[in-house]
């Protein structure tokens, strides 16, 4: 599926995030090591400040925990 730029104005008017914005996140994603404490904690950031919400310091300590041990569910229904 190929996005184009009638795709990210709608996601810039509904969230005020731009493309660019967008396009480094999912960049990041694809190309940093997730297994990288500095790393997630840099995305984690990053999505508070894009998202206006914030995150403790504590919830940011078990994210990075849970994710490094690989204690991510797999599947959207185990996630519940």
């Amino acid at each position: 599926m190929e996005l184009n730029d009638d795709f990210f104005k709608k996601v810039e008017n509904k969230t005020s995030v731009n493309k660019q914005t967008i396009l480094d996140l999912a960049n990041e994603l694809n190309n940093g090591n997730m297994k990288d404490e500095g790393t997630l904690r840099k995305i984690i950031q990053t999505l508070s400040s894009i998202t206006g919400k914030s995150v403790s310091k504590e919830k940011e300590n078990k994210i990075v925990d849970t994710i490094i041990k690989d204690n991510v569910p797999k599947g959207v229904d185990k996630m519940f």
